[in-house]
């Protein structure tokens, strides 16, 4: 795919398989791979137990890569969540929440699964749409 480029900062997260922060396909649509409560400076957890605190570097890890890409949460049109436990959606909605606004909020799905890569509470994903 020739319109493709590749999306890295070192303000959020490395890394650590064979994928990429996010991908720009055709100049407009950027993907975001899931990110997980990573200190991107230690590449230590974040608020270990604590789904407020892991909600919130999730969330600043995102906008990292968003604005490295050109975009902001106004650009995002999906977002997928996966929560170790649906017992922390609530909490982590109300952070969730602090970065759209309702009217304008992304599709978004969100799950339980039965475990996150080193057993986090919380992962997100989600795909921007920007101006070329």
């Amino acid at each position: 795919m020739s319109n493709k480029k590749i999306i890295r900062t070192d303000r959020a997260p490395a890394p650590v398989g064979p994928y990429n922060q996010a991908i720009a396909a055709s100049g407009e649509m950027i993907f975001v791979a899931g990110q997980i409560p990573l200190d991107p400076q230690t590449g230590e957890i974040v608020g270990t137990g604590d789904i407020t605190q892991q909600t919130q570097q999730v969330m600043a890890n995102i906008e990292a890569i968003l604005k490295e890409a050109g975009a902001n949460w106004q650009n995002v049109v999906k977002t997928s969540v996966f929560l170790s436990d649906l017992a922390n959606f609530v909490p982590m909605n109300q952070v969730y929440a602090q970065y759209f606004e309702e009217a304008t909020a992304p599709a978004r799905a969100c799950v339980e699964v039965s475990r996150l890569p080193k057993d986090v509470l919380v992962e997100i994903e989600c795909i921007a749409v920007i101006n070329p």
